[in-house]
């Protein structure tokens, strides 16, 4: 089984130099690793609820899309078994577009056979990742009041599996009573 390569090699933004077009000629990279994010949207859409709670970012990061799938599913499984299934509404801000690319260079006996060095170095795609700008909304989770700790849980275990420093606000939605 391929191993992860550690995030810290692709934390820096760069310029995205990786464009995937449907026209062939245009495309730079061929092929297009699986994106391992399922859902962007779950629990109850259509409801409007109290409290919103974002998760903001402090820095500037590429966030690799298995990150952001680890996020989702911790504070999906919090919310679910606290709220519910309908008790909810967690929705993630962030799409991975550009595309992260390995040059692996073989070191030890018998290197100089498989390795090309630098040249024809544009490697390999190894995954995704979201580009984050500081301030930008990673996550948003909204609750009722009766939910709100239950919220602030999820948004704190969604900033700990983020590879940056992270805020956390809550918004008050004032829903007008229907009398």
């Amino acid at each position: 089984m391929a191993k992860l390569r550690k995030a810290v090699a692709y934390r820096k933004v760069e310029r995205p130099y990786t464009r995937k077009s449907k026209y062939t000629k245009k495309n730079y990279v061929r092929a297009v690793p699986q994106n391992l994010i399922v859902k962007y949207d779950m629990g109850n859409l259509q409801k409007k609820f109290q409290y919103t709670i974002v998760v903001n970012s402090k820095d500037a990061i590429q966030v690799r899309h298995n990150a952001i799938e680890a996020a989702r599913k911790t504070a999906n499984r919090v919310l679910e078994k606290k709220a519910g299934k309908s008790g909810f509404m967690l929705k993630i801000r962030i799409y991975p577009h550009h595309i992260l690319r390995e040059n692996p260079l073989a070191s030890g006996a018998g290197a100089d056979r498989m390795s090309t060095g630098m040249k024809k170095s544009f490697g390999k795609p190894i995954g995704l990742a979201a580009q984050i700008k500081p301030g930008q909304t990673l996550f948003e989770v909204n609750v009722d009041k009766t939910f709100l700790l239950t919220g602030k849980t999820a948004a704190k275990r969604i900033a700990a599996k983020m590879p940056c420093r992270c805020q956390i606000l809550v918004n008050d939605n004032k829903i007008k009573a229907s009398a």
